[in-house]
């Protein structure tokens, strides 16, 4: 009796202390929000005093632009599937024990980290139908293949270092039981790795939402080249770009929300 009379403070005291806390990371929450808002509003308002903003303008053309964040996240999809393929074959070649495989995968790095993005878009879209008519490709596809290829080689090295971050004594473990080593690579070491080296990939992608925008230049009509189409004729470049800046924005933050909430969720079996 005395014992449970004894619980019940401790008890409350440790509810208000949850309760302290949940009160302060709301007020915190509050107070960032406050904050952004308070900074985007100067902003907006800074551009609007200079009294160049054409208000009628942008409420025409506002919808144009919006309509290539579709296509912006359809080439970088597209383009994180493919560069993490790349990156797995890659990675597999870094740390193969075959001179040739290993050669191969180290000069792919090599090329793709030592020419400029830009380079390599240029190549693919204009440069190889040069060599042949069955090189030409449309401004989409090639876009993806560039932004693809460019990213799987920065990617190598990140699944390079999750798969040798797996412990060494689970494979050895894996192959004393007499399970082939290709099943333990794909049973045992992708999976982990793949878990270790997720925030990497969504940081990358989170990247590469902004490096889409270079595919404008062989005219995948995506945020850039709408913007750019729209407000160049008209003179309106600063309403057209302050809008493509703001999509590119939101979309960054939407992903980097949905990435730390994934984080979260993996990181649950380790805590």
């Amino acid at each position: 009796m005395v014992a449970a009379v004894g619980e019940r403070p401790r008890a409350q005291i440790l509810i208000d202390i949850d309760k302290a806390r949940t009160s302060r990371r709301r007020r915190s929450r509050l107070i960032f929000v406050g904050v952004w808002i308070a900074i985007l509003g100067g902003i907006i308002g800074a551009f609007a005093s200079t009294g160049n903003t054409d208000i009628e303008w942008i409420a025409e053309w506002a919808p144009f632009i919006l309509g290539g964040s579709g296509i912006t996240i359809l080439v970088c999809l597209c383009s994180i599937v493919l560069a993490v393929v790349l990156a797995i074959f890659g990675a597999l070649g870094r740390i193969s024990k075959s001179p040739v495989a290993y050669a191969i995968a180290s000069f792919y790095v090599s090329l793709v980290r030592g020419t400029p993005l830009l380079v390599q878009i240029y190549i693919i879209y204009f440069a190889l139908p040069t060599i042949s008519p069955l090189l030409i490709l449309p401004a989409i596809p090639a876009g993806i293949i560039a932004l693809g290829f460019n990213y799987g080689a920065y990617m190598t090295e990140i699944f390079r270092a999750g798969i040798e971050a797996v412990p060494r004594g689970q494979i050895e473990a894996a192959e004393a039981l007499g399970i082939p080593k290709r099943l333990v690579f794909r049973r045992i070491v992708l999976p982990q790795a793949v878990r270790i080296v997720t925030p990497a990939i969504g940081n990358e992608f989170i990247v590469m939402i902004k490096d889409s925008a270079l595919v404008s230049i062989i005219g995948v009509q995506e945020l850039l080249w709408r913007a750019e189409t729209s407000g160049r004729p008209a003179l309106n470049i600063l309403e057209a770009f302050f809008i493509a800046a703001m999509v590119y924005w939101v979309l960054t933050i939407i992903f980097s929300f949905f990435q730390g909430r994934l984080e979260k969720r993996m990181a649950r079996g380790d805590r």
